[in-house]
């Protein structure tokens, strides 16, 4: 491969990385809904559902953990303007550390799925997104409701189920989003794979 073609091939490839990024900070300027033991319902694991499935496992792993570096240095980025170091103290540490996760996930499942019409990459979408947004990312919810809250595992199982409706809502709008992209640029590498 030509030189310039690596460059211009890594260029867009940060430059969708970054997109994505910011669409996960533009979910945060939907207001949150506080749940008693200290973990929001928010729309931010859309961006994680979207990124593993367009971005593709890498890109999607890349994109969240920018995201994260940047709510990290102190960018109001999370739902209702939180950022900052201290927001990787709270019970909600387990969900916001998994975000990188499991859009790394669900971007290898997706990849892994066949997504060769619009239909397929929906459904594809839609799987990976329940194994990688939902499954995944609940569990390392979980295991950090244990580890800061405090919780028994049981506990922490129980109050994560509140979480559960909304992320299968989220799953069916991600493969609503990606059947379009799928249908609108079918040269797209849903899954980060062409």
């Amino acid at each position: 491969m030509h030189p310039q073609t690596l460059s211009r091939s890594g260029a867009q490839s940060l430059s969708v990385v970054a997109l994505c990024a910011a669409l996960m900070a533009v979910l945060g300027l939907i207001p949150k809904i506080d749940l008693p033991f200290g973990v929001p319902i928010t729309l931010q694991s859309l961006g994680v559902m979207l990124a593993g499935c367009l971005l593709g496992g890498w890109r999607g792993f890349q994109a969240l953990a920018l995201f994260l570096l940047a709510v990290a240095v102190g960018l109001p980025l999370l739902s209702g303007g939180r950022g900052g170091i201290g927001v990787f103290m709270l019970p909600s540490v387990g969900y916001l550390v998994g975000y990188a996760f499991a859009a790394g996930a669900t971007g290898l499942i997706m990849g892994w799925l066949p997504r060769s019409n619009p239909k397929q990459a929906a459904l594809s979408a839609f799987i990976a997104s329940l194994l990688g947004g939902v499954l995944l990312l609940h569990a390392m919810g979980i295991a950090g409701l244990v580890l800061v809250a405090k919780m028994t595992p049981l506990q922490a199982l129980w109050l994560d189920l509140a979480f559960v409706p909304g992320d299968l809502l989220k799953a069916g709008l991600c493969a609503l989003v990606v059947h379009s992209v799928a249908k609108a640029l079918p040269d797209w590498p849903l899954g980060g794979r062409a």
